[in-house]
This record gives structure tokens, sequence and C-alpha cells, in this order.
């Protein structure tokens, strides 16, 4: 999937969108289930994710669904106008409300991390409204 705002646009009346990834993260899950992918194909996260899911994520009450030892994390990167090409790591929800106030249109990745086993997968993909306009995923 590229990094581009276009790449994650909602249907609907040209609006931005959201993209929950849950059904592909069930298929995901089930298949280690079932013995069709190893523990390290489905434990694969990058180092510098599980250094930022370490540092700054987001916890949640939920179990990883893979090691049942540890708490997923969420991590939150976003990609937009005047950001690094390799996006920017977002530590809290203040500063992505105040990335929405920027002009521009930021394109937002939320994955979820164990930071245990290195289990990763993305949750959901949305778009921050440009300049000012009030964003439910940014509140």
């Amino acid at each position: 999937m590229p990094f581009r705002p276009d790449a994650i646009r909602g249907a609907g009346a040209g609006g931005p969108g959201e993209i929950d990834y849950r059904l592909a993260r069930q298929a995901v899950i089930s298949e280690h289930r079932k013995g069709r992918l190893a523990r390290h194909d489905v434990c694969d996260a990058h180092p510098e994710l599980l250094r930022a899911a370490r540092q700054v994520g987001e916890p949640t009450s939920q179990r990883c669904p893979i090691c049942e030892d540890d708490q997923v994390v969420l991590v939150t990167y976003v990609f937009g106008p005047r950001l690094p090409a390799h996006g920017r790591c977002v530590t809290t929800k203040a500063e992505l409300r105040a990335l929405a106030k920027r002009s521009g249109t930021f394109a937002c990745y939320v994955v979820e991390v164990c930071p245990s086993c290195a289990w990763n997968h993305l949750a959901r993909t949305f778009l921050l409204n440009p300049a000012g306009r009030p964003s439910a995923a940014a509140r």
C-alpha cells in the first residue's frame, strides 16, 4: 500500500474515510492458530516499530493474540506535507490534533504491536481533515 493520502480515501462524498483492518487481522490470527503460519511469519515487527511501541505506544487492555503474555500497544504514524518521507511517529492525541490544524492532508496509520513477541498488524488508516476542520479521529 503506498503511503499517500489519496491511497486511503474512503467511499462517499469525497470526504476522508477510515479503513479498519479487523477482518484481515482475524484471518492472520486464524491461519496462525491452524498452524498454516509460523510464529516468525506473524511476529516480525521492525526494530524501530518495537522501539516506538515500548517507548511511546498507547497502551490497550487487549492481550496479544499470539503470545497472550502482554498487552498490545498502538503506534500511530502520520505521512503528509512537510513531514519526513518515513513519516512521523505521533506520541499524543494533542500532537495529532495539532497536525489536523495544519494545511494539507495527512494520512494516519495505526499499528498494533506486542512489545514482547513482536506481533504487529495494521489496525486502521484514516485521513486527518485539512486545516482545522473537526476530525473524529483526532478527538
